[in-house]
């Protein structure tokens, strides 16, 4: 089925000519079925949540994914294929006439001079999230070959922003009234066949690239639209091949084997995959499920089963307390540390200086936790602040006296009722909170974090202490103080 929504009627649709089909083939059935595109948006789930890939994403418009955690999974559980809304309705207003104010103030410091968001000028704008592969790489906090490294050296670079913009760009779109433009459209032409497709972001082509030792970029490419059109977390994905990469390399699996930088091979196991066909069927329980399948979970970089983006623990210390203290398992975007630690936001810390990190992690999760229930872009994170946050919310909504502090006491609530959740739903206890061992005994041998590992053990005790909580669970003196429990 499908759920079809106009100007608020919802009605339950037969979606049996699309099932089976992939994302991209379900949208434009849809379009074609309703019409007036303009008006008309469309979020689907692939093959991969048909077959309830343990990874899979809803997709909306083609290449926008809900891609961590699984849930186009649900979807498909439930036999629920798309969500079609066609509306021409307008969106709800501002509260208080001073929303307008506050939004201006929001987009001034967006568009200022030498922000890194500055629209057509800062780097963002100009390059996208791919800007970030010579950065990460250069500084030796890269994960490549399934973390065996910290740097993909010289390689990186026909990853790179830089070089995609000079060989491949065609177009710069930008998300919905986004002044920002990070969106890069790109065409590749890959095994004799043309493809345009949106975009070559930082993370998968990190998965993809460096960390399965792939330096081809329209294979990178067209794995990413595979992963759009199956309907999967194209981050998960890379993941699973990098670790049956390190599997097949040791000799573990009596599968077909996949070497690393084979990227045709890749293309042939990503859809094997999201079909669930052969050895796909056990990548497609993602990365810590498929390292304890062939008996050594010790290669499968995940923290409380989420496979780990495109950030080294051991060259940039604050990602490393982010995953192990995320609760939705190894993320990024729960507490984006390399904002301050690659100088992107004024908070700038050194990558290698564990010390400074656990403030820092609290206070961007805590802000995180808050813009994310706004479902603001994180980008708006890299210049706007605090007080920037209250006033949107305040003038959109219509309340006064909403403060800094309160959108910090908000993010903080937030965070402790997440990490309550998972203790009373998933019976989580104390000691999850921790990295694969790669990270925290197996120095880098690269440049900018040689001799490093993450020093989990010495975060932990102080991040605890600036949450009040006892060995990573909220006390009841914190739970009452946030008002969670009476």
């Amino acid at each position: 089925m499908y759920l079809y929504v106009e100007n608020g009627q919802v009605t339950i649709e037969d979606a049996s000519d699309v099932w089976g089909k992939g994302v991209h083939e379900t949208i434009r059935t849809m379009q074609e079925r309703y019409g007036d595109e303009k008006n008309l948006s469309v979020i689907a789930i692939g093959q991969g949540g048909e077959n309830l890939v343990r990874f899979a994403s809803w997709i909306n418009e083609d290449d926008r994914a809900s891609g961590r955690g699984g849930t186009g999974a649900v979807g498909g559980s439930k036999l629920l294929k798309a969500i079609v809304i066609k509306s021409k309705t307008n969106w709800p207003q501002p509260a208080s006439d001073e929303f307008d104010v506050a939004r201006k103030n929001a987009l001034g410091v967006i568009m200022a001079e030498g922000s890194f968001t500055e629209p057509r000028k800062g780097g963002l704008s100009v390059y996208g999230t791919n800007i970030l592969t010579n950065i990460t790489s250069g500084i030796g906090g890269m994960p490549t070959y399934n973390s065996k490294l910290t740097s993909f050296g010289e390689r990186a670079e026909t990853l790179s922003a830089e070089y995609v913009n000079e060989h491949y760009l065609v177009n710069n779109p930008t998300c919905h009234a986004c002044p920002v433009a990070c969106k890069k459209e790109v065409e590749v032409e890959y095994m004799g066949q043309k493809l345009r497709m949106e975009s070559v972001e930082y993370e998968p082509a990190w998965s993809f690239g460096a960390h399965c030792g792939n330096d081809n970029l329209p294979a990178v490419a067209w794995m990413i639209d595979q992963c759009n059109d199956l309907g999967i977390d194209a981050i998960e994905m890379g993941n699973c091949l990098a670790t049956y990469m390190e599997i097949c390399e040791n000799g573990w699996s009596t599968y077909e084997h996949l070497e690393w930088g084979d990227h045709e091979k890749m293309v042939e196991l990503v859809e094997k995959t999201g079909l669930r066909q052969g050895v796909g069927d056990i990548l497609a329980e993602g990365v810590r499920r498929i390292a304890e399948h062939f008996g050594h979970p010790e290669v499968g970089m995940h923290v409380r089963g989420q496979s780990i983006p495109a950030y080294d623990p051991r060259g940039l210390k604050g990602m490393g307390l982010g995953y192990a203290t995320s609760n939705r398992g190894a993320c990024h975007l729960r507490g984006y540390s390399p904002a301050s630690e690659l100088g992107v936001i004024g908070w700038k810390t050194d990558p290698l200086d564990w010390e400074t990190k656990p403030e820092l992690l609290k206070v961007l999760q805590d802000l995180h936790a808050f813009s994310d229930s706004l479902d603001l872009c994180k980008f708006s994170a890299f210049v706007e602040d605090a007080d920037l946050y209250a006033q949107q919310y305040a003038t959109m909504v219509g309340i006064d006296n909403f403060t800094a502090d309160d959108v910090l006491k908000t993010g903080e609530r937030i965070w402790n009722l997440e990490r309550y959740y998972n203790y009373l739903a998933l019976g989580e206890e104390a000691g999850a909170d921790t990295l694969p061992r790669r990270f925290l005994e197996e120095p880098s041998t690269m440049k900018g974090s040689e001799g490093h590992v993450c020093e989990l053990d010495k975060m932990l005790p102080l991040y605890y202490e600036l949450r009040g909580w006892k060995n990573g669970l909220p006390t009841e003196e914190k739970l009452r103080e946030l008002e969670i429990i009476a």
